[in-house]
């Protein structure tokens, strides 16, 4: 499919397109079609040398001595920037990644709302005055990281992209950015917005290419000041290991298996709706999709039989045509997907429906929503991240049991509880293991509230004024003064 307003398809570095030193390049595909989009300049060392190099640059110039409140402004007429190319951006997002466009419109707006948000923050971020007694003056002011790299996983790539970037440049940081090979296109629009805006050379940088390439150059240079990564956590485990070689701080947002407690005096048709929309969203490929369901027991044949109406009703097809569902990313990644479900079927879990590619799509990489019940707590189904359109379901006796098994994994990124009962709801907030928990809902997901995990799940908070600490560095300055006379 031909896109209309097509981003360079270079790199972008020090304010300018640039191809591969190699000459090498990769092809971008719509996961709807399997049809090629666009051929995209594969970058490893030397471009990123040149982006790293390129953002150190960008601090000592009109970047690094600009006022706060200029950072601010700039960061303002970036949203504006994104609002103004909303349709196409999302257009973009939807072939390249496959989602649906009204989701990915959302996401785009998400995108804006970033840049809006810490536009308001950037001459807000201060430090303290700490009382030392006469004589003595001690104050602490917050600095720039330096240059920040950031590697952008392929579910939401704009967003998340937008979600670390925006912070790191309202506190006058400077950017390398990676985005995935799966997904290239919105973050090369992204940086053709920054031109459109009168960007400095340098402050945004994005070298296209694989992880095990790019990523990995990225990851381990020593002149980076702060590396953000969200994806795998065995991804996360080696990006990590590579900062650590040189020593730099990292903020890791990795895998989830999140749970949704459903008690018998949940509002049923609430809870079914939030499952369904916690696991369907994206095609559940989603860190914090709500992809383990535990329902007390008293209530679970009903609790079922309603969920697997709503998923049996979803419509599937092509981004595009705005479906309630999209495809899968990639070949691979059904591979993946459908390996998870010939494992849950092994061990005994029953599949309710699903499990296999919708019969009217003959092209893509499409995936009927799946339910498995009587699922155990500790089958592979239950403890391992699917990333896809995949529940599982296990009851509970009780809250003590419910907590357990909620708590009984390796991940810790979001909860949500469903209940009238306040007194429970609270108790469970406060235990549940998870960097966020919902109450008689999934996904808010507000770009104010802070965001991340706990466990394997990672570390460091993204989203909110919480961000705004892991792109700063906190420097002390204490002072003796002579006294009178």
């Amino acid at each position: 499919m031909e896109l209309a307003n097509m981003p360079p398809t270079g790199h972008f570095i020090g304010g300018k397109w640039v191809e591969s030193a190699s000459g090498q390049q990769f092809e971008t595909m719509n996961p709807a079609t399997e049809e090629v989009l666009a051929k995209v300049a594969r970058g490893g060392m030397a471009e990123v040398e040149q982006a790293v190099a390129a953002a150190r640059q960008a601090l000592s110039g009109p970047w690094g001595m600009m006022p706060p409140k200029e950072h601010g402004r700039f960061l303002h007429t970036i949203s504006q920037h994104i609002t103004a190319h909303a349709g196409e951006l999302a257009r973009l997002e939807t072939l390249d990644n496959g989602k649906p466009l009204s989701l990915a419109e959302e996401e785009v707006r998400g995108a804006a709302r970033y840049f809006e948000y810490y536009a308001g923050a950037a001459d807000k971020i201060h430090g303290e005055q700490i009382p030392l007694g006469p004589n003595r003056l001690n104050f602490t002011v917050r600095e720039p990281m330096g240059v920040t790299a950031h590697i952008v996983p392929w579910n939401k790539p704009l967003n998340i992209l937008a979600r670390s970037l925006a912070p790191a440049l309202a506190t006058g940081n400077t950017a390398v950015i990676k985005p995935s090979e799966l997904t290239p296109l919105t973050a090369l629009k992204l940086a053709e917005i920054f031109a459109e805006a009168g960007c400095a050379p340098g402050v945004i940088n994005v070298v296209n290419g694989f992880g095990e390439e790019a990523g990995a150059a990225l990851a381990g240079h020593t002149a980076i000041d702060h590396l953000t990564f969200t994806g795998s956590v065995q991804t996360g485990r080696t990006v990590m290991k590579a900062a650590a070689e040189h020593i730099k701080p990292v903020v890791l947002e990795l895998g989830g298996k999140s749970p949704l407690l459903v008690f018998a005096d949940a509002d049923l048709d609430l809870a079914v709706a939030e499952a369904v929309n916690g696991i369907s969203t994206n095609c559940g490929q989603m860190c914090s999709a709500g992809s383990r369901l535990l329902v007390e027991s008293s209530i679970k044949e009903a609790f079922v039989a309603k969920l697997a109406a709503r998923l049996a009703a979803l419509r599937i097809g092509p981004g595009v045509d705005d479906p309630d569902m999209g495809p899968l990313v990639s070949a691979v990644q059904v591979s993946r997907v459908t390996g998870h479900i010939e494992i849950a079927q092994s061990e005994g879990a029953r599949m309710v429906l699903g499990g296999k590619r919708p019969s009217h799509l003959s092209r893509g990489y499409f995936l009927l929503p799946t339910l498995f019940d009587g699922v155990l707590p500790d089958m592979h189904i239950a403890q391992e991240e699917v990333f896809g359109p995949v529940l599982s379901l296990t009851t509970f006796a009780d809250e003590a049991e419910a907590l357990r098994i909620a708590n009984d994994v390796k991940y810790g990124l979001i909860a949500a509880v469903f209940t009238q009962n306040i007194d429970r709801a609270l108790r469970l907030a406060l235990r549940l293991q998870a960097g966020q928990v919902f109450v008689n809902e999934y996904y808010t997901g507000d770009e104010e509230m802070p965001f991340g995990g706990t466990k394997q799940s990672g570390f460091g908070r993204l989203k909110g004024l919480a961000a705004l600490d892991e792109y700063t560095q906190v420097k002390n300055v204490a002072v003796r003064m002579k006294g009178e006379g």
